[in-house]
C-alpha cells in the first residue's frame, strides 16, 4: 500500500502467498488478472516489496480455498505489547434479560433502514413467529 514501509512480516506473508499459489497450480498471470493488476505487481507482493491489501488477500484466499488465518498465523507482531484486534475485544456479560439488547439493536436497525410499510410487515412477521413458537 502506498506510503507504508514493508518489513519481515510482508516478506513472510508474500512467501506464503507464493507457496499457496504454486500448490494451487495458479500462475502469477492468472492471480494478477483476478486482482486487476500486472504479474509484476503480484510478484512484488510475493517478494514482500509491496504490502498486499486485505481485499486482495481475501480474493486470493477464496481462489485457493485457503483460510486467511493460514496466511497470517504465526506472523510476528511488530510491537512487544500485543494490540487487540477487532474480534478480540471482551464480550460484555449477558444481562438478566439477554434478548433486550439484541431486540433494541434490531429495532434500531429496522427503523433506520426500512420504510413504515416495511416495518409493519416485519412486525407482523415477528408476531406470527411468536404465535408459532407458543404453538
Amino acid at each position: 500500500m502506498a506510503g507504508q514501509k514493508t518489513d519481515e512480516r510482508d516478506v513472510l506473508l508474500g512467501q506464503r502467498i507464493a507457496e499457496q499459489r504454486k500448490r494451487s497450480r495458479l500462475t502469477q498471470r492468472a492471480v494478477a488478472d483476478s486482482f486487476g493488476m500486472s504479474a509484476a505487481q503480484l510478484q512484488k507482493y510475493e517478494k514482500g516489496v509491496n504490502r498486499i491489501s486485505a481485499i486482495h488477500l481475501a480474493v486470493f484466499s477464496r481462489m485457493t480455498g485457503t483460510p486467511i488465518s493460514e496466511f497470517l498465523d504465526g506472523i510476528p507482531h511488530p510491537d512487544e505489547a500485543v494490540e487487540r484486534g477487532f474480534s478480540e475485544t471482551p464480550q460484555p456479560p449477558l444481562v438478566a434479560e439477554p434478548w433486550s439488547n439484541l431486540a433494541r439493536a434490531f429495532a434500531r436497525q429496522i427503523s433506520e433502514s426500512f420504510s413504515e410499510e416495511q416495518r409493519r410487515d416485519i412486525s407482523a412477521a415477528i408476531e406470527a413467529f411468536g404465535r408459532e413458537l407458543k404453538g
